[in-house]
This record gives structure tokens, C-alpha cells and sequence, in this order.
């Protein structure tokens, strides 16, 4: 039986992760804001622990991985799920919206992440499924102060898999594309409403457009990424990068594509700022 510990889990992703694991007969540390939107969903299960976490909150975040070590005695998968979106040209975001955004989507992960990490070590094992985004492989027009916060989960995530492997502690970043959760509604996403009108008909200003269009008609099935999270939690040996769906599929074949022709492109200049090497020196 793995225990899990699980970030914003009353909806989404987090809410069927738990249901995932919990049918699996695995035990739940389900966080959220609100711990009782998550017993109204699954009721007095004995492998569930709902835990009141709001993740900007590292105190709470400590002790929310304490209670779970009290009652399970162990952590063997952390679910960094919680966070949301903020829609609009970086120009139109204004400085409270990105650092409240940031606040959740990049320090509330690390506040949760440091708080579980001691017992993982002291485990010797563990494994960090950080949700990250296609917005964090490619960066999207209109989407690009959230798309920086996914950036960053996934630097910090390549440095915490090489930190930690010395511990048996794996780390994965989970790249999902668009799936068909409430992530485009207005519990799970911000819209600046700072519109600046030369945006308007640009590629920023029509994804508003798109995405209410998109909202509940993405590609995506959430409950069939739920059950690849469980394949991924029962890997010996999962990916750094795990991306869901074949639109982020898709787009990351592109968008390697696009690195390697600008990289040919470009080569020569790019290896004309080095030192002379010594036998250039001595010639």
C-alpha cells in the first residue's frame, strides 16, 4: 500500500487521483482549502485523511505532512497538483495578479515539497509528481506569466531529481496538454481584466476568445490521466518528463524541431564566443 499525498484534491486531477489510489487500496492525505469538500466526496473512508492545506501557507504545509505521518507513518507519493491559470498578454497582467499566481503555482509548491522531504529522506525513498503544463514546455500567447510559473516547476523539478537520487527519492514532471477539467472555468482560472485594446485580433487577445470557446471541450479525458498517474506511481523507473495527451505530444515534436533547425541556423555564431582552445593559442 503506497500513501499518497495529495494537493489540491477536492477537484480536477486531484480529486480523481484520489479516487485513482483509493480504489487501488491505497491510503490518501487529501488536501485542500477546504478538507470538507473532500469527505463530502468520498465520505469516512478508512485510507483517507482530508487535511485542510492551503499551499501559500508553509506552517500549514508542515503540519498538514505531520498529521499524515501520524496517521499513515509514511509519504510515499507527493501530488504537487494545486494551482491555476491566469489568462492575458503579459503586458495586461498586473504585478499582485503574477505575484499571488506565483505565490501558488511556484512558492506553494516548494513550501508543500520542503515540507514532505524530510520524511522521504529519512525513508530513503519517495517519488514527486510536480504538475507542470504544456505551458511549461512551450510558451502560448496570452498564456505567458502561467506558462513561466510551469517554466520554473520544471527547472526546479530537473535540479530536485538529481538532488534527491542519491536518496532513492524520483521525481517526475507531469506535462499535460488541454483535458477536459474545469481548468478553463472561473474556479481554476484568472483572467486579467486589464485589456489593453492593440492586443485585441493579435494571437494574445483572441486565446480569451479561444479558451471560452475551449472550456469543457478539450481533447483530453481527466479520468484517463488519472489512471496513467497511478501507472506512473507504480514505475520503477518513471520519466523526469511524463507528458499527457496528443496535443502536448504534438506540440513538443514541434517544438524540438524548431530548437534543432534555429540551432543549425545559428550554430556558427553560437560557437564563436568560447576562449581559443590551447591548440588554437599555440598555432
Amino acid at each position: 500500500m503506497k500513501v499518497w499525498f495529495i494537493t489540491g484534491a477536492s477537484r480536477g486531477f486531484g480529486a480523481l487521483m484520489t479516487k485513482e489510489a483509493l480504489a487501488s487500496g491505497d491510503a490518501v492525505i487529501a488536501t485542500a482549502r477546504n478538507p470538507k469538500t473532500v469527505t463530502e466526496q468520498f465520505g469516512d473512508h478508512p485510507n483517507l485523511l482530508a487535511v485542510a492545506l492551503d499551499v501559500t501557507n508553509e506552517a500549514q504545509a508542515k503540519e498538514a505532512a505531520a498529521a499524515g505521518i501520524a496517521r499513515f507513518g509514511r509519504i510515499d507519493v507527493l501530488a504537487n497538483n494545486a494551482g491555476y491559470g491566469l489568462l492575458g498578454a503579459v503586458e495586461e497582467a498586473t504585478a499582485e495578479e503574477i505575484e499571488r499566481l506565483y505565490a501558488t503555482n511556484v512558492f506553494g509548491l516548494l513550501k508543500v515539497t520542503r515540507a514532505v522531504l524530510p520524511y522521504m529522506r529519512r525513508q530513503r525513498s519517495g517519488h514527486i509528481l510536480n504538475f507542470s503544463s504544456i505551458g511549461g514546455y512551450f510558451g502560448y500567447p496570452g498564456w505567458g506569466v502561467y506558462g513561466s510559473t510551469k517554466f520554473a516547476v520544471e527547472g526546479l523539478s530537473e535540479s530536485m531529481a538529481a538532488e534527491l537520487e542519491p536518496f532513492g527519492i524520483k521525481v517526475t514532471i507531469v506535462e499535460p496538454g488541454f483535458f477536459r477539467t474545469d481548468f478553463l472555468a472561473d474556479t481554476s482560472l484568472a483572467i486579467s481584466p486589464a485589456s489593453i485594446a492593440d492586443y485585441e485580433g493579435t494571437p494574445a487577445g483572441n486565446m480569451r476568445s479561444f479558451a471560452a470557446d475551449a472550456n469543457h471541450a478539450q481533447p483530453g479525458n481527466p479520468a484517463k490521466l488519472a489512471a496513467g498517474i497511478m501507472a506512473l506511481a507504480n514505475s520503477p523507473n518513471p520519466p523526469l518528463r511524463m507528458p499527457f495527451g496528443s496535443d502536448t505530444v504534438a506540440v513538443i515534436e514541434e517544438q524540438h524541431a524548431s530548437v534543432e533547425k534555429e540551432l543549425a541556423a545559428w550554430r556558427e555564431l553560437a560557437l564563436s564566443t568560447d576562449f581559443p582552445s590551447d591548440a588554437t593559442a599555440l598555432a
